[in-house]
């Protein structure tokens, strides 16, 4: 009798462990891990550099911590609790560096600003564009031809190779197509969704075309008016000869390529309706998408993809306007989003 009943407390008590176990786990789950510091912040990922220089000038209580060569800056900007980095040039760079940041610091918000080429005829050099929207239409896959893939056997199904077509592309002749003198010739480049996992869709995953930003980032980017200017600060007497505008909505796109085709740049906005292209947004959105923390990025139009505005050009970037005007956006948002938000990181 001893003896069972030695067993039957024995029993109870080892269950009794497993759930106090399973509900540590659980409230463990919930707390965030980083790796360097955990305060609650906005992270913020400039894509050009004097730009970044522009934010942590007015950013106080400046604390410094440099992650596999990358200098991570924390503090306080506009209200708000930050941390700030640059991510250089690419995908790749943008990829490694969002997720340093992920890893490493308690973000619980995600802003990205740079510089992007326009790609809406309609917009003009020194406009900051804040698309709804992000996708990476050069994933692709690469056909011998203009017909509809079929891998798999069946037209357009991408799906044994782990693949799946976007609904842009889905079409015969609906590939980049390089006008000549005797017609159009398709290069056989069809635009596929990427697949993203995280642990809201585990574990299946899904196929994405579009990255949303937050919706109450957005709400938020509408409220700001901020003076964008003509000219720059460092050459005061070299100005765009129109005024910038702040363009809410629509898509930006992203490439691994530096996008000077304007043929290039005509398709991706008839096809999927493209406002501006850059080397880095997608990356950083589809990285913030995994880690399931909300996000937005701003961008400033240096050119017309591809297109012959050197006079505009070099009166953007060599004057500073790039970066200023960029940077006014940037704080005018981190502005309204403390206002809207409170001191929810205290």
């Amino acid at each position: 009798m001893l003896t069972w009943k030695i067993k039957r407390a024995c029993t109870i008590a080892l269950v009794c462990l497993s759930l106090a176990t399973t509900q540590v786990n659980a409230r463990e789950r919930k707390i965030k891990a980083c790796l360097t510091e955990c305060k609650p912040r906005m992270g913020i990922l400039s894509a050009f550099g004097e730009e970044a220089d522009i934010l942590l000038a007015q950013t106080t209580n400046k604390y410094q911590y440099k992650i596999n060569g990358n200098i991570f800056t924390t503090g306080k900007l506009r209200g708000n609790n930050v941390v700030i980095v640059l991510t250089g040039v690419s995908v790749e760079n943008a990829s490694m560096v969002t997720q340093l940041m992920i890893d490493h610091f308690n973000t619980h918000h995600l802003l990205l600003s740079g510089i992007a080429g326009g790609v809406n005829p309609d917009y003009n050099v020194g406009d900051v564009v804040i698309p709804k929207k992000w996708a990476l239409p050069l994933e692709v896959y690469w056909n011998r031809d203009s017909k509809i893939p079929t891998p798999c056997g069946t037209p357009g199904d991408l799906l044994c190779l782990g693949l799946k077509l976007s609904t842009f592309t889905s079409t015969p002749n609906s590939d980049y197509q390089v006008p000549t003198r005797n017609g159009s010739v398709g290069t056989g480049l069809f635009m596929r969704d990427t697949f993203v996992r995280n642990n809201s869709n585990f574990p299946n995953g899904e196929y994405k075309f579009d990255y949303e930003v937050d919706a109450e980032m957005l709400a938020v980017a509408k409220t700001i008016r901020p003076q964008l200017d003509k000219c720059g600060p460092k050459q005061s007497n070299v100005c765009i000869s129109t005024q910038p505008l702040v363009r809410i909505g629509g898509r930006g796109i992203t490439a691994p390529a530096f996008l000077a085709n304007p043929d290039y740049r005509n398709y991706v906005f008839k096809t999927i309706k493209a406002v501006s292209v850059d080397m880095e947004t997608t990356a950083f959105a589809h990285v913030a998408y995994a880690n399931e923390i909300p996000f937005i990025a701003f961008r400033s139009l240096s050119d017309l993809a591809g297109g012959d505005d050197s006079v505009e050009v070099g009166a953007f970037f060599g004057s500073g306007l790039a970066e200023s005007n960029e940077a006014k956006v940037t704080l005018g948002f981190l502005e309204a989003w403390s206002k809207k938000r409170g001191n929810v990181d205290e």
